[in-house]
Order: C-alpha cells, then structure tokens, then sequence
C-alpha cells in the first residue's frame, strides 16, 4: 500500500516499524491437517460468472448474536454482500440476490454449503426463476469453498475482532464502511497488487473488448494483469 501511495521505503525497515508499533492484525493460527486428496473445481475465467456465499456469526455489545451473509465475486475477489441480520433465512438470502442481480445481472453458479438456508425451497425457488445454478461443497469440506473461506477469515481478522457493535445498524454500518475499504483500497496480491474494484474494472473493459470467440475462451487473470501494466 505504501508503493501505492508512491512511497518508496527499505522493506525491512518498514517492517520493523510495523513490528514496534504493533500495527500487525493478530490472526488466528492455523491448526495444521493431514493432507487429503482435494477436488478440484472449476475456477472462474470472467467477472459475474461464479460467486461464493457463506454465513459468519458475531456478537453485539449486549451479547446478542447476529449472522452476516457473505458474498464475493470469485474471479475479481470483490465483497459483493456483507449483510447482517439478527437470523438468516433462505427468503432474506434469496432477497439480497435478487438485489445483487438487479445491480449485476445474474452469475452462472453460486457456491456454498449445504447450509439449511441454503438448500431450502426459498433458494431453489429463486435459482429456478433467475437461471441460476446453485454449486453444493460436500458436507465437511469448507476448503472446496476456498474463496469464501478466505474472505470471511480477513473480514474477521480485519473488521470483525476489532470493532465493537452497539446494535444492529451499527453493525451494518461498520460492515459496509469495511466492504468499501476492502473493495477499493485493498490491494489483493492474486490480482497484481490491484484492489478488487480496480481488477473488475479492467477486466470488464477487456471483456467487452473480445470477440464472441475470445470470449468463449475465457479472460484469464493473467491478461488482465499484463494489460494493465501496458
């Protein structure tokens, strides 16, 4: 972020400085597994055309719990939804889809887990109306929903241990105020050190760009790259 702002500083020396200054996120460790045989799943070649969904759960200041529903973009790594509620239904996730759509047009598929609010008759109903089809992780494997999983792993980091939440639309607030910074002053290192707004901006241009044949081909994230280096 700092070569960003055009400042051009010894790494080390940064480093250190964060290191005195205790600027770095405490993060969770890691409980290092076994390794498994992984599936590999088909990875996203253009903006809009996989998301990924997931739920995390959070206190207020008075003890009360509330859920946040989470949405991002796969290929562009934008936070498309970071909505919270006191509960979660499938007919308030369907909700925040239909809105999502309206702003972005609808995506080929949507991955999550086999989450009760996922998989009810409020979902399937609303996949079957907006063409969309919806991708389940077999039960226990949150690392086939990677993209999630890592979002929701810096938004805790990030937002979620470090603030306090008065009430409900305080919570919403501070989310939103997170999703914002996140989306357009983060720079995301599998994008070129370009943050997610900046990526999807690119990315669409040269989308639009190809001919319907290219297009077929799918835009890798490494043209994107290169071009926006040109």
């Amino acid at each position: 972020m700092l070569r960003r702002e055009s400042w051009y500083v010894n790494t080390k020396r940064v480093y250190r400085l964060y290191r005195e200054e205790a600027l770095q996120v405490r993060t969770k460790k890691r409980v290092k597994s076994a390794a498994q045989v992984r599936i590999t799943l088909p990875e996203a070649s253009c903006p809009n055309q996989r998301w990924s969904m997931d739920f995390v759960s959070e206190r207020l200041a008075n003890g009360r719990w509330f859920r946040i529903l989470t949405i991002l973009d796969q290929y562009t790594r934008e936070c498309l939804c970071a909505y919270a509620d006191r509960s979660q239904t499938g007919e308030k996730v369907a909700e925040q889809l239909h809105r999502l759509i309206e702003l972005r047009g609808a995506p080929e598929s949507i991955t999550s887990d086999n989450g009760a609010e996922f998989t009810g008759r409020a979902m399937d109903n609303w996949a079957h109306q907006a063409g969309v089809k919806l991708s389940f992780i077999r039960p226990g494997k949150p690392v086939e929903n990677g993209y999630i999983e890592s979002f929701n792993g810096r938004l805790r980091d990030e937002c979620l241990n470090v603030e306090v939440f008065l009430d409900l639309a305080d919570a919403r607030r501070k989310l939103d105020q997170w999703r914002s910074d996140y989306n357009q002053q983060r720079p995301h290192s599998a994008l070129a050190d370009r943050t997610p707004d900046e990526f999807a901006s690119v990315a669409m241009q040269l989308s639009s760009a190809l001919s319907p044949g290219e297009r077929a081909e799918g835009l890798t994230q490494e043209v994107v790259c290169v071009e926006r280096f040109k």
